[in-house]
């Protein structure tokens, strides 16, 4: 098997095992973790409204300050301990994590234990 195919259909695999796990505990909102190379951003959904009640991103011109000179594992956790702070002003303090197909490491990590640490439960 080709090996970019088969790094795809693994991809495709852990995003699937992720998504029916949350199906399962569909009664709090949901963190959603989505990065790229370069940026990472967070948001946290109500699936029964279909709204974003917080989003994070390291994109956001507001936060460009703050980011500027820190390694992508340390913006993480930046977005992680802000989505954190948006949460507890909308009202939210449990949420299910829901990382997609990224695997449970690096700055996926960092985000999460920085959200713990703001005071999310997950």
């Amino acid at each position: 098997m080709n090996e970019a195919l088969g790094k795809n259909l693994r991809r495709e695999r852990r995003a699937l095992r992720v998504r029916s796990k949350l199906r399962r505990t569909g009664d709090a909102p949901r963190l959603s973790v989505s990065r790229s190379v370069k940026h990472i951003q967070a948001q946290i959904i109500d699936d029964a409204s279909g709204r974003t009640l917080a989003h994070v991103s390291t994109t956001a011109k507001s936060l460009a300050g703050d980011l500027k000179g820190k390694k992508k594992t340390e913006r993480a956790a930046f977005v992680g301990s802000e989505l954190a702070k948006r949460a507890k002003a909308a009202g939210v303090e449990r949420v299910v994590f829901d990382r997609g197909a990224a695997r449970y490491h690096g700055r996926i990590k960092a985000l999460a234990e920085a959200a713990r640490a703001g005071g999310l439960k997950f």
